[in-house]
């Protein structure tokens, strides 16, 4: 395991669907625009990475939302090369992961705090 994975699963369940929460706005602000497309794919595989270290301590429900957004997500690095080239497919993925970060950050209980 990396450094970065060991600090990342050190943090609470709350502030790891937090960073999740993050990345998937930083997608949504970057995908509409075509100069930042090649920054996409990292960001999905980090989102990936963060789903993958946290699923574990997370309630049933929970972790059954991420493991969909996850097959998605997959499927969105999957053809991303494809898809990054179309205007529509690209708001597309802008306004789903804008959903997916406001659902994760909402589920995480950290606007409560």
């Amino acid at each position: 395991m990396t450094i970065y994975a060991d600090t990342f699963i050190k943090e609470s369940p709350a502030r790891q669907l937090g960073a999740l929460a993050a990345t998937l706005g930083r997608i949504a602000s970057s995908a509409e625009k075509t100069a930042r497309t090649k920054a996409i794919i990292p960001m999905l595989d980090e989102c990936l990475q963060f789903i993958e270290w946290t699923l574990s301590s997370q309630p049933d429900k929970a972790e059954r939302e991420l493991v969909e957004i996850s097959v998605m997500l997959k499927l969105w690095r999957d053809s991303w090369e494809y898809a990054q080239a179309n205007e529509l497919l690209r708001a597309l993925l802008s306004v789903q992961s804008k959903k997916w970060s406001e659902q994760i950050l909402e589920s995480s209980g950290l606007l409560n705090s």
